[in-house]
């Protein structure tokens, strides 16, 4: 069993290992190491399309995530209060639908269904559509790990239902909600095909910028900013992992 975890975690990793490695290679040719340099990482700060595209793309990660960290909040309320069999289905469909499907089918609803010029504000409806599902899964698995006695303790102390939401609900659900909110921003970030689909002609998006550059060839840039990309998103999980123990720890 050793050997095999080893050589699956070495068929993983290995090639993200490359990509960082060869990010300081003195040298545009990925073939031969020619000594460390950080040449690209000075690089990555000139480049202005570069740059524009990693700023576009932040907004629409903040954007998308905060969006839908509200919405998958309500949403995994609901589906925890109502027990209703559709509330799932609706709002995790998004999150089993395959990526290619998704963005083929929002893609005919802007343009034919709301007549919308595919740009920014398009991005972000697409991203937040397929964020509030995973929202909505942590926030109703934390939900369930409660003793309903607290609520009912509280209605019967005399507070409003806004007050026991407030007051009681509210923080014990929080690690789930920045959670959610911290795994919304990763997903959204480093999304491909939902952005290919639903981008249109105009301002640049870093993961097409990416895909742009490596139809020519993969350069020590592209892998200087694949990397700053990777230890991004790795943080982000890292954090949100945390969240998500202390959330499951709290609930045992």
């Amino acid at each position: 069993m050793w050997v095999v975890s080893i050589g699956v975690y070495t068929f993983l990793y290995i090639p993200l290992i490359i990509v960082i490695v060869f990010s300081f290679n003195d040298s545009k040719l990925n073939a031969e190491w020619a000594g460390f340099t950080l040449h690209w990482y000075r690089a990555l700060l000139n480049d202005h399309e570069m740059l524009l595209a990693a700023r576009n793309s932040l907004i629409i990660a903040v954007s998308a995530s905060t969006i839908a960290t509200i919405l998958g909040t309500m949403a995994g309320l609901a589906i925890h209060r109502y027990k209703l069999k559709v509330l799932p289905v609706l709002a995790f469909t998004p999150v089993a639908m395959p990526e290619i499907l998704l963005g083929v089918s929002l893609l005919l609803f802007f343009l034919q269904v709301l007549n919308l010029t595919l740009g920014m504000i398009s991005i972000i409806i697409a991203h937040t559509t397929f964020c509030i599902g995973f929202v909505a899964i942590i926030v109703r698995a934390r939900l369930q790990g409660m003793d309903e006695s607290i609520f009912e303790a509280a209605r019967d102390l005399g507070a409003t239902p806004w007050q026991t939401f407030r007051q009681i609900t509210l923080p014990l659900i929080r690690p789930a909600i920045i959670a959610g909110a911290l795994m919304s921003f990763t997903l959204s970030i480093d999304d491909f095909v939902i952005t290919f689909f639903t981008k249109g002609v105009g301002e640049p998006i870093l993961p097409i910028q990416i895909y742009t550059m490596i139809k020519v060839a993969v350069t020590p840039e592209v892998n200087a900013i694949s990397t700053l990309l990777m230890l991004l998103t790795l943080t982000l999980i890292i954090i949100a992992s945390r969240f998500d123990s202390s959330m499951l720890g709290d609930s045992r």
